[in-house]
């Protein structure tokens, strides 16, 4: 089989011939179809994300596939079942070993490509929202980034709690997609001030402030939020696209009863396994039915997975890209 192989922090990947993996006790064999591809993939690779492989591994955290062996404990999944799961690593690649505990089955009527594209950037978007920062109906939700693969799952999302969205992104392209993808409004960062635009939206429907701030970027746009929140606000740290991370003044959180909520997908899921079984499932109703639909705007081959890395690093990407890891 092939495989992105990183063999130390740092260096680049290359694309090799490996062993095929093996099917442990309670492991399953994917046939991997499609890897959704995400900012964190920059990051594991050059040693930074939250989680460290040791020894050479590929990067790629939520696959879509089929399975293709299974060990002798496992329960519930067979040869042929179309799956997905969220490894720790190893998407780039032909095949994987996962346990199958991680290992979703799919609804006959969701693609491949978009079942790669959606569990990491929708998860974020909806665990995050629905049961980190609470969002209710009526709330006024501030969302960053909001033409990014995460950022537009924001706004969806947000909009399906019932929340009036104000989104931020670069440029007029990008303001437009996340108007098209449910914003009330947009403010193009580029050219306006975050705060004082949010303010003046928030006049103009009788409201103080954002309720709650999703911010997957951090630095100034960490700082200009904190300054545009009502009273209560609840700001959502999802990461630091940015490369700053915001040093927070408590003395701001304590004036106006602000709460800072750091958000990291995988670990909440491990600690909250019953509310991640309840919201997977309602993620997967809302693919299946229709309600969401990842924007895929870039499908890559294997060999070309570099030039995906690439267009993440750049910041040039809108929606999500994914790489064809197989037929």
């Amino acid at each position: 089989m092939k495989a992105w192989i990183c063999k130390a922090f740092g260096d680049a990947p290359m694309l090799i011939n490996c062993d095929e993996p093996f099917a442990q006790s309670r492991d399953v064999i994917i046939d991997i179809a499609a890897c959704g591809v995400n900012f964190a993939d920059t990051l594991i690779l050059e040693g930074k994300y939250q989680k460290r492989p040791q020894g050479p591994f590929a990067p790629g955290f939520e696959i879509a596939g089929t399975v293709s062996a299974v060990g002798p404990n496992v329960r519930g999944l067979k040869i042929g079942d179309r799956v997905m799961a969220m490894p720790d690593w190893g998407g780039y690649g032909e095949k994987i070993a996962v346990d199958a505990g991680s290992v979703t089955i799919l609804p006959d009527n969701v693609e491949f490509d978009s079942a790669a594209a959606f569990q990491i950037a929708y998860g974020t978007s909806w665990f995050g929202l629905k049961y980190r920062a609470k969002v209710q109906r009526g709330d006024v939700v501030l969302v960053h980034g909001a033409a990014g693969g995460v950022g537009l799952t924001a706004v969806e999302c947000a909009r399906l709690l019932g929340a009036t969205v104000i989104a931020t992104a670069g440029g007029e392209p990008k303001c437009a997609i996340a108007k098209a993808h449910g914003a009330d409004h947009v403010i193009d960062y580029k050219s306006e001030s975050i705060r004082d635009r949010v303010k003046e939206i928030c006049a103009g429907i009788g409201r103080t402030g954002a309720d709650v701030v999703y911010d997957p970027v951090g630095g100034d746009v960490f700082d200009q939020s904190l300054r545009c929140v009502a009273p209560g606000a609840r700001i959502l740290l999802i990461g630091f696209a940015s490369g700053s991370v915001p040093q927070i003044p408590a003395n701001i959180l304590l004036v106006k009863n602000v709460a800072a909520l750091g958000f990291y997908f995988g670990a909440y899921l491990e600690q909250n396994p019953d509310i991640a079984k309840a919201g997977i499932a309602e993620l997967l109703d809302l693919l299946s039915s229709g309600k969401i639909s990842p924007m895929v705007s870039a499908v890559y081959s294997l060999s070309d997975a570099m030039e995906a890395l690439d267009a993440i690093r750049n910041r040039t990407a809108t929606g999500k890209l994914v790489i064809r890891c197989g037929e």
